[in-house]
């Protein structure tokens, strides 16, 4: 039988979105909700050099007090790159694969999403889609934006399912009910420039950095606890800018991204390593991107778990492990997790999905959805 998503996400895979994502990609989408009985309402927030950002709140009211299940999701993707087999926003169907930027995160999940919608009968409950057009971007006016606009509406969900795409090696095989937190931090050491052969007439703060940066690598976060993996600093970059063999620069920065577990606050770890670059003679200026949170298994979890194995048989492994996602943000609403495609191909080139996956997810969905409204 001809997929029933596979039309839906072609037309979203169509529209160039690359982020911070807006117009073409949310006409597209409303146009595709409204004939569901969906009342859309979309808003820019924020301003430069982060904003304005598109972001979309639909709702289909189900009878009074009823239940209220969120879908959520993105419709921004990351720039495609080059060497593309077919050009990344002109979907093609090679074999049993549909081709395109998004195709799996996450332009194919919300097509399924908006497929399990229409089958999830009006009276059931009320539904929502809480779409933004800046995920993968700095996500500042984004989902927080929404979440805003659905408290001042009176519209929060009771769960929120994010269509993320969490599955490893088959459709089915992983959830995520929780995600590690992330603090991005910057660091900087101040020295005095001076000749090389004259080093008693300078400061290196190179020198100082690197044993900064020494440091703050020895240093035990945790070891983990009974969901999440044990918390990491990387550092990501070291800059000096010195165009000369025979100067001791004036300044040296680094940059580190701490990706940690419950046990800890984005804040605090920025104080651990403050007094460590202040140790050194240097400053750090941290940026938290999002706290670590978990929804603990449950009836959300269980009844995700139900309708997967119902559709594939298999039983999705709960994990916290990947990166960050908007749930960080909507798990201050209510029960979040994460469900959706396979995640091989996501940011890479010719990225990917098989177009039998997508009607499955869609099915998948919409037992969810139901069971979630009942």
């Amino acid at each position: 039988m001809p997929s029933k998503v596979l039309p839906l996400a072609e037309a979203l895979i169509a529209c160039p979105s690359v982020t911070p994502a807006a117009g073409l990609v949310f006409d597209c989408l409303e146009g595709q909700l409204k004939p569901l009985g969906f009342a859309v309402h979309r808003f820019s927030a924020g301003a430069a050099p982060h904003g304005p950002v598109e972001n979309l709140f639909a709702i289909r009211h189900g009878p009074a007090g009823s239940r209220h299940f969120g879908f959520a999701g993105h419709v921004d993707v990351v720039p495609p790159g080059e060497g593309w087999a077919s050009a990344p926003f002109a979907p093609e169907v090679r074999g049993a694969l549909l081709y395109g930027r998004g195709a799996v995160d996450m332009k194919g999940a919300i097509a399924a999403m908006v497929a399990a919608a229409a089958v999830v009968p009006a009276e059931a409950g009320t539904i929502s889609f809480i779409i933004t057009g800046d995920e993968e971007g700095p996500a500042l006016h984004g989902t927080v934006a929404l979440i805003e606009h659905m408290r001042s509406v009176n519209a929060v969900p009771d769960l929120i399912l994010v269509g993320e795409p969490t599955s490893v090696n088959r459709l089915g095989d992983m959830m995520k009910i929780g995600r590690r937190g992330s603090v991005n931090i910057w660091l900087e050491v101040e020295g005095r420039e001076g000749h090389v052969a004259y080093p008693h007439l300078a400061d290196n703060p190179i020198t100082r950095l690197v044993a900064m940066l020494t440091e703050l690598k020895a240093m035990e976060l945790d070891q983990g606890s009974d969901w999440f993996q044990p918390s990491n600093l990387e550092i990501t970059d070291v800059s000096v800018g010195n165009p000369a063999t025979n100067v001791i620069p004036a300044r040296a920065s680094a940059r580190l991204s701490i990706r940690f577990n419950d046990q800890h606050r984005g804040a605090e770890l920025a104080r651990r390593v403050s007094a460590i670059a202040e140790k050194h003679g240097g400053t750090a200026r941290p940026m938290i991107s999002g706290e670590a949170f978990l929804t603990l298994p449950g009836a959300f979890s269980a009844l995700i778990a139900a309708a997967v194995e119902a559709e594939t048989g298999l039983i999705p492994e709960a994990s916290t492990t990947g990166g960050t996602s908007d749930a960080r943000f909507l798990k201050d609403l209510c029960p979040v997790i994460e469900f959706g495609l396979c995640n091989a191909t996501m940011h890479k080139r010719d990225e990917a999905v098989a177009v039998a996956d997508l009607d499955v997810l869609a099915r998948i969905y919409a037992r969810v959805a139901k069971a979630a409204l009942s």
